[in-house]
């Protein structure tokens, strides 16, 4: 499962008024809904919020980067052999 760990210390940080403040939160509310109507949850572990969501391809289009361990992102992808039909390929690469 991809997902990203949310952090809002410092989403008001560089805000120099208080209407500035309001509408950080504004931007930061509307990205939420939308995330949530595109099928992202909300998973909560120890003291992090993760974001997170069961199709990698939904959260690759959004441009997030998971958090997820190596290994379990090495599963995602596909066998270069099959992928680029190797075995039944004439190409060669000499060293």
């Amino acid at each position: 499962m991809s997902f990203f760990t949310w952090k809002d210390n410092g989403l008001t940080s560089d805000c120099s008024s208080l209407d500035a403040m309001a509408s950080r939160f504004e931007e930061t509310a509307n990205l939420m809904k939308k995330l949530s109507k595109k099928g992202f949850k909300l998973k909560k572990t120890n003291n992090n919020q993760l974001i997170i969501h069961n199709d990698p391809k939904v959260f690759d289009q959004w441009g997030f980067i998971t958090e997820e361990l190596p290994f379990k992102q090495l599963c995602l992808i596909t066998d270069e052999e099959s992928l680029l039909d190797l075995k039944t390929s004439s190409v060669s690469i000499d060293k």
